[in-house]
């Protein structure tokens, strides 16, 4: 482990989440507009992480935090960042003073609307998203005037370094959100490039799940006399109910699904795939079927992808079936379960999937489907998050096949559910093919119809309105003796 190699000097500060002080904003030395912002938003008391990290950040201390998504860590980065900004700098110029990266467009975005949250009331501040997807022009535009905050992905971040529109002179913070999703995407090269174009003095804030490999090198390396705060994964999951269920094979799995999604109980549901292509397929089949779902990928043009976040937030969409990088940043409390379809790769894109429900105080429920080969995927998991997931059977659908707990994981395949060959712009249009059996699949080269409509998550095929598709017989499962 990292935090047994860490210098002797460096401060390792275990925050547990049971044991909540009684400390309000109003301690932390904060401006007063920012005060007032948090007040108007409704936020009276810090989070753990946020207790720990403010204090530490507004003594310009570099930080590497680990806490889960969910646990207020935007704001522990963007409250002392921009209580940085309401003092002048030293350095004249139109250039950033802080600077967020983020692994993905979702998450940039997330962060820019809780600045903006945060600083509403600090009329003179300005800040641009820069991220792959929008409007290059307009983000040229905008670089042209003053900046002070800076939030991108490092993709799009190098683009405009490469034109020589921007520079980091002034820089005074940055910030790494979600580092290690950042190395695991590949952008260990552009990280090392935009680091090393600004200012040795400068505050590092570091955000990650963990600090093994890698990312702990690339966090030593980054910064100077750390503080160091983990949150106790133990308690990440504390509102979310976790139940796990096998199954024999994809066909069962998709009786599963069908059974669960006709729960009263559920509001909205994030369901979550392996790979781009099965949430197409797995979306059409749930639209087809009369719910109200959607689906979101990276390979997607942003338009879609904001009207997609927007229906979600909006709650015209009550499905979105997604891929881990595409969900991330997902902050929606209306969120009551989260599927997992297709188990995860990674152990700790576990936490980060179920994260996406149990959010703003409320509960969360997390199912996870299974077949008898991964059982050591699931080993895994359970290894990683340190307890069992409770087992449950639904009656009528209990698995037949026995497992093998000594099974290698196997290579996923196609999924049991349908996906005809599409018609034109896969996101201009829907063909209005005939509807097809649940988990069908349509003939090879079989072609949708041509008027088709566009898919917003709250219309059928016809044009009526839906209310999204649930039904009343709701998911009767029970525990496995």
């Amino acid at each position: 482990m990292l935090l047994g190699s860490l210098h002797a000097h460096w401060l390792n500060v275990v925050v547990s989440i049971r044991k909540i002080m009684s400390i309000k904003f109003s301690d932390l030395n904060l401006d007063k507009n920012i005060l007032s912002a948090l007040k108007s938003a409704g936020y009276d008391s810090p989070t753990p992480i946020q207790m720990q990290a403010i204090p530490a950040a507004l003594d310009n201390r570099d930080i590497m935090a680990s806490a889960q998504t969910g646990s207020g860590k935007t704001a522990a980065f963007l409250l002392p960042s921009l209580q940085k900004l309401t003092q002048r700098s030293e350095k004249s110029g139109k250039s950033p003073r802080v600077l967020v990266l983020t692994p993905t467009r979702e998450l940039a975005a997330q962060v820019e609307k809780n600045a903006q949250i945060y600083s509403q009331n600090m009329k003179w501040l300005r800040s641009v998203t820069l991220v792959g997807g929008s409007s290059f022009g307009q983000q040229i535009k905008a670089l042209s005037r003053p900046i002070d905050v800076i939030v991108a992905t490092p993709g799009r971040l190098m683009d405009h370094m490469r034109s020589g529109r921007i520079d980091f002179d002034r820089l005074e913070v940055l910030v790494l959100d979600e580092a290690d999703r950042m190395l695991d995407m590949g952008f260990i090269d552009d990280i090392e490039t935009i680091v090393a174009a600004t200012p040795e003095d400068r505050q590092t804030l570091l955000f990650s799940a963990t600090w093994d490999g890698a990312v702990g090198k690339l966090a030593r390396k980054l910064t100077k006399n750390p503080e160091v705060i983990e949150i106790e994964r133990e308690d990440k999951q504390g509102k979310i109910e976790e139940q796990l269920l096998y199954c024999d094979d994809k066909n069962h799995k998709n009786r599963l699904l069908d059974h669960i999604l006709r729960d009263a109980n559920i509001d909205q549901c994030v369901i979550f795939t392996s790979t781009k292509a099965m949430t197409e397929v797995l979306a059409d089949e749930l639209y087809e079927k009369g719910f109200a779902a959607n689906c979101l990928h990276g390979d997607m043009p942003q338009g879609w992808r904001n009207r997609t976040l927007m229906d979600l937030r909006k709650g015209r969409c009550k499905i979105l079936v997604a891929t881990d990088v595409a969900a991330r940043g997902i902050d929606v409390p209306t969120i009551t379960h989260v599927i997992n379809y297709d188990l995860p790769k990674q152990a700790e894109d576990y936490v980060h999937r179920i994260g996406r429900t149990g959010r703003a105080g409320r509960s969360g429920i997390a199912i996870s489907f299974a077949e008898v080969n991964e059982y050591m995927a699931v080993h895994k998991i359970e290894r990683y998050i340190n307890h069992k997931l409770p087992e449950v059977v639904i009656e009528g659908l209990e698995p037949t096949r026995k497992r093998n707990k000594n099974a290698d994981r196997k290579p996923k395949g196609k999924g049991g559910f349908g996906g005809g060959k599409r018609d034109g712009d896969r996101w201009s249009s829907r063909g209005n093919g005939d509807k097809k059996p649940w988990g069908e699949k349509k003939s090879f080269g079989e072609k949708r119809g041509k008027d088709g409509d566009k898919r917003d998550g709250s219309f059928r095929k016809d044009g009526t309105k839906r209310d999204g598709g649930f039904k009343k017989d709701g998911f009767r499962g029970k525990p496995k003796k």
